[in-house]
């Protein structure tokens, strides 16, 4: 296309567009009026992202054929391929290993929370649909998912589903700028409130300006009313900073996630609710300290020490010898 005056309005017009769309999408939240599109995209784009994660899971699909070679190169193409193969099924065994460790946590995680949960798979990072931190997992409608349901893994809170397709579904990470989730205080019990930043730690907003909070501090999710989209109890992080009381209403902290966001496969979508509040129950346990080793040192004499142990030794052996010649009829 030439580069006319019209062409360039057309472009300014198209992205001014894109961003008002954007920014209506963001605004209204659960209620967006483009929600109904983006569920469109998800079973559209679904299927199509579950193919492109089956083709290339080395777990479920074997190794393609090497690449065609002249009869010269025959021999090697046999050994490239035998090498591959090689690599392709340990590097399987790996990732079964390290899925299986994920999913015995994630187990444990549900059982101590007493959740029911569904399984899933990461199988795309971010949402064709939007510019948020997401994920799109392997679950959806056919699956008995539905919106605003609570999503985690063997380290805690993951994040909430946004939007349901007939096969996959899209999870807001909690690390997202536009997430919020209601927080508890371990032992305290004070209440706030967390937001995503990205790859910095979470914002929590304390309710209490007072409240006494150090590093080490753990928090879990409050809860929702009806359980949407947070069931309580779910292990969120560990304070790591906390800004000092400036005597206002609220007080801010900083927490390092559980969650590693960038590294998600295996998580479990909260589909019952616990029957009741679990509480601290699900935190992991703190690692215990070590022992403290004592040591004693003894200082070393001096040579005038040395000397007068010396006479005194000798002293009680000649007075030894002197007692033994009385004593000798």
């Amino acid at each position: 296309m030439r580069d006319t005056r019209e062409s360039r309005l057309l472009l300014v017009l198209l992205i001014a567009i894109a961003f008002a769309l954007i920014t209506v999408d963001i605004r209204g939240g659960q209620e967006s009026p483009v929600d109904g599109a983006r569920q469109a995209a998800a079973a559209v784009f679904g299927p199509v992202e579950n193919g492109v994660a089956a083709a290339v899971d080395p777990i479920g699909n074997a190794i393609g054929a090497v690449r065609d070679s002249g009869e010269r190169h025959t021999r090697i193409a046999a050994l490239e391929k035998e090498n591959a193969e090689l690599k392709a099924e340990l590097g399987s065994d790996d990732r079964n290993r390290n899925r299986l460790r994920e999913l015995d946590a994630m187990l444990k995680t549900a059982g101590a929370g007493q959740y029911g949960i569904k399984g899933a798979q990461v199988i795309a990072i971010g949402a064709a649909q939007g510019f948020s931190w997401t994920v799109t997992v392997d679950v959806g409608a056919r699956d008995g998912i539905k919106r605003d349901m609570t999503v985690l893994n063997g380290s805690g809170l993951v994040g909430r589903v946004t939007t349901v397709g007939p096969s996959t579904s899209t999870v807001l990470l909690a690390n997202d700028p536009d997430f919020t989730v209601g927080t508890r205080m371990e032992k305290s019990d004070e209440l706030g409130f967390a937001t995503g930043q990205g790859d910095r730690p979470l914002l929590v907003q304390l309710l209490n300006g007072k409240a006494k909070v150090k590093p080490g501090d753990r928090l879990v999710t409050f809860g929702s009313r009806a359980d949407k989209p947070f069931v309580p109890g779910v292990p969120v992080g560990e304070v790591v900073r906390v800004d000092p009381a400036g005597g206002g209403l609220t007080r801010n902290i900083f927490v390092r996630p559980y969650v590693g966001f960038t590294k998600l496969d295996i998580v479990g979508v909260v589909v019952q609710a616990p029957p009741a509040d679990p509480r601290d129950t699900v935190l992991p346990q703190k690692p215990k300290p070590a022992p403290t080793v004592t040591v004693t040192v003894t200082p070393k004499p001096t040579d005038g020490q040395q000397a007068a142990d010396g006479q005194r030794n000798q002293q009680g052996q000649n007075q030894q010898g002197q007692d033994q010649g009385d004593t000798t009829p």
